[in-house]
């Protein structure tokens, strides 16, 4: 099939080269342009843009696509589909309207849960059992197209939503080229109206850890926003950011380091063991290293 490609960030490469491994032929790449990045604050092309160049694919990064002149150079492509997957525009009607057959996207929940901007760490912050991908008939209102294709995956114990995140982008990878290859016989399935949730974006507000929590809480939120934005503590006027985290017994005054070898902290009710942490301007470092050189002592009070 002849598709325009639409996403930025590095959840949507492995599709990207799904697709062009299927042997669909890509007429254009689009993504978010260049963003400053870096101590030198350089233009720096997003994952999906680097990739697409490396591939020698037609490269277009509009900052919008509202105007009539970008609407028209869209529908110029004669796509056949759309593919969209975490590109971070809203699509008009004209560029839903301009592909033969519409413009899919691949989603990473199990709508109409999670619709939105951030289902990957909302599931996980929710204790959600399960999540999975959906491709998606996009229409004009926010994820809320009827569904062609679905498929599940149990969301782990331990899980981090950087593990999730790249379990998902291979499985929307695999969903999507299977979706094309059966587009003419699927069924859309309109999205029920209970069950609707929304993923509002992450906002770094969020991430303070508060030990009053459960520890359930607590360890959720740990592993929902890592590696991003990190949910920290502070200790001695430095941020912490908690990177890995599970569940464990033990009982304190909340915030309270009841052990120091395995960095377990006391929760309003139970308790976690601290597993990756991360000061203020060094690298992720495991519990055992970063205790050799930022010791959280046993009655520590976070």
């Amino acid at each position: 099939m002849r598709i325009v490609f639409m996403g930025t960030p590095e959840f949507s490469v492995p599709i990207l080269d799904a697709l062009v491994q299927a042997g669909h032929e890509i007429a254009a790449v689009y993504c978010q342009p260049p963003r400053p990045a870096g101590r030198g604050k350089k233009e720096r092309p997003s994952p999906v843009h680097a990739r697409a160049a490396a591939l020698g694919l037609k490269v277009r990064h509009p900052v919008s696509l509202k105007g009539e002149e970008e609407q028209a150079e869209f529908a110029a492509l004669e796509a056949d589909v759309a593919v969209v997957v975490a590109y971070g525009l809203i699509l008009p009607q004209a560029v839903l309207d301009a592909p033969k057959q519409g413009c899919l996207n691949i989603h990473a929940s199990l709508l109409p849960r999670w619709r939105g901007a951030a289902p990957i760490h909302r599931a996980i912050m929710a204790g959600d059992a399960e999540t999975g991908i959906c491709i998606m008939q996009m229409e004009a209102g926010l994820d809320t197209g009827p569904v062609l294709l679905r498929e599940g995956t149990e969301i782990e114990d331990a899980e981090t939503t950087a593990g999730l995140h790249d379990r998902l982008s291979e499985m929307g990878a695999s969903l999507i080229v299977t979706a094309l290859r059966h587009l003419e016989g699927l069924c859309p399935e309109v999205q029920p109206e209970e069950g609707v949730t929304y993923a509002a974006k992450i906002d770094k507000s969020e991430a303070q850890i508060d030990w009053s929590a459960p520890a359930e809480e607590v360890d959720r939120k740990i592993r929902a926003l890592s590696p991003f934005p990190g949910a920290w503590v502070e200790v001695d006027g430095q941020r912490v950011k908690l990177l890995a985290s599970r569940l464990t017994t033990g009982q304190g005054k909340p915030g309270t380091v009841l052990d120091a070898e395995r960095l377990i902290v006391a929760c309003g009710s139970g308790a976690v063991e601290l597993l990756r942490l991360q000061r203020a301007g060094k690298g992720a470092q495991d519990r055992e290293v970063f205790q050799r050189g930022f010791p959280l002592a046993q009655g520590r009070q976070l």
